[in-house]
């Protein structure tokens, strides 16, 4: 076995303390650099916790948030910022403007952002009227819930009201909303239709055997005497295996499954859904009979083909 000066016997090394004092500094010098990258990367907003909360605008504690987001969004137009909630390394936020400085609350409009934390971009969620937020829902299984909202297009006007959902996005670090069409979410409800059209909205969330939230919407136009009604029933969820947004339209059994669903529906938490106590939903869950032509003969015929007293 051989040893040599510096060397433990040949293939091992002295213990540290055999190290000479330069090569420990010098050994120890590129760890203490990772260690302060590491450092300087965590943004000085404590933007890595791991659990969602609401800022709250008269603590101390988080005028550091409240600061870092009003310079984010400096650029953009909006008279006050309404909410900010935390998450990670991105705040959702809501901003509102008022159009006339006399005109009601009611008619503020809102927009949804998200803002990073580490280096003050904004993106742009959803803008809309009278947001309702609603519970945190479960729809992907091992998967965090996730913040659902209702929204309406407009005030004053033939509303459409809007569901969507945020979750944190771990690719991009942003809030992002769910199930997103041309810039607005799930349409559940209308206060309009086409002239000529009886429109029947039916809408809730329901839970799976899982335990997972979807979401399902009835849709029933009736024309009259124009033509047959038409049904339209959709059911938005996640994919259990990508997670990914589904939209599905049903058909047969499948929507005719759907349709008791929402109609038997009880007990919800406001919002989440709409439309049970509508005729159309009451006739689905208590069928009326149908009336069936009467083909028996009456008791008086005695098989004869021209009345009693008429002339062959």
């Amino acid at each position: 076995m051989t040893c040599g000066p510096g060397w433990g016997c040949e293939g091992m090394a002295l213990p540290v303390f055999a190290i000479s004092k330069p090569m420990r500094v010098a050994l120890l010098r590129p760890i203490l650099v990772l260690i302060a990258i590491a450092l300087t990367a965590v943004s000085p907003l404590r933007a890595q916790q791991e659990s969602f909360r609401w800022i709250d605008f008269h603590s101390a504690k988080d005028q550091d948030v409240i600061v870092w987001v009003t310079r984010a969004l400096e650029p953009e137009k909006w008279n006050s910022i309404r909410e900010i909630g935390v998450l990670y390394d991105a705040a959702l936020v809501v901003t509102t403007t008022r159009a006339n400085p006399e005109g009601s609350p009611s008619a503020d409009t809102f927009n949804i952002w998200s803002v990073s934390l580490t280096n003050h971009l904004r993106t742009p969620l959803l803008t809309g009227v009278n947001l309702r937020w609603l519970d945190w829902m479960l729809f992907s299984e091992g998967h965090p819930r996730e913040l659902a909202v209702l929204y309406d297009d407009c005030a004053g006007c033939a509303t459409t009201t809007y569901f969507s959902a945020f979750h944190y996005d771990f690719q991009q670090h942003i809030f992002a909303p769910r199930w997103m069409r041309g810039g607005q979410a799930l349409p559940v409800w209308s206060t309009g239709a086409p002239d000529g059209v009886n429109l029947t909205r039916v809408y809730a969330v329901l839970a799976e055997p899982d335990g997972r939230q979807i979401l399902g919407t009835w849709n029933h136009f009736d024309y009259g005497k124009q033509k047959p009604p038409e049904d339209f029933v959709y059911r938005y969820d996640l994919d259990p295996f990508s997670s990914l947004e589904r939209t599905q339209l049903l058909s047969n059994k499948d929507a005719d499954s759907m349709k008791q669903r929402l109609c038997n529906v009880q007990g919800q938490a406001p919002g989440q859904a709409r439309g049970q106590d509508s005729a159309l939903c009451q006739q689905t869950v208590h069928p009326r009979p149908e009336r069936r032509p009467v083909t028996t003969p009456p008791a008086n015929n005695q098989g004869r083909s021209t009345p009693p007293g008429s002339r062959h």
